[in-house]
């Protein structure tokens, strides 16, 4: 952790942490007040991003790095919210390419990205420098939640 109000984990792409990872989220997420509503609204999202990561930029490998850094912002227009950042050193891939299956498809799995930009206000991937992805996130606390007219998300 790097201070009161920040959140930072460092793990490994073995799936027996994300309940450890959840569970600190929780705890960070709910220090800012945030309805019980939205702290699962952000817990979903990086566990289908950290799901992916381990699944697709680790291609399943464990005991590989990942960071998850979290820190509450505000914003002029948006007001208060969290910035949540992952980060890997596994396979890098078109940006392009990072999109949900269609959802007329209809089979379990492959919903993640779906989930993640539908649950966010907004969710921008890049390659980070050094090889690996960087996912970074942004929720504020008056947007409106998931299922109304959201908007935002990239």
């Amino acid at each position: 952790m790097r201070s009161r109000q920040s959140l930072e984990l460092h793990f490994t792409s073995d799936p027996s942490e994300l309940p450890r990872v959840r569970d600190a989220l929780t705890d960070w997420a709910q220090v800012f007040q945030w309805t019980k509503e939205r702290v699962a609204d952000i817990v979903l999202a990086v566990d289908e991003a950290l799901t992916n990561v381990i699944r697709h930029g680790y291609e399943g490998r464990p005991g590989q790095p990942i960071v998850l850094r979290c820190v509450p912002v505000q914003d002029a227009q948006r007001g208060r919210g969290a910035e949540i950042e992952i980060r890997d050193w596994g396979r890098q891939v078109p940006l392009q390419q990072i999109c949900g299956r269609d959802l007329d498809d209809l089979r379990p799995g492959g919903l993640g990205v779906h989930l993640i930009r539908n649950l966010m206000d907004c969710a921008e991937y890049s390659h980070a420098e050094g090889g690996g992805m960087r996912l970074r996130m942004r929720i504020f606390h008056d947007a409106p939640r998931r299922g109304s007219e959201r908007g935002g998300a990239t």
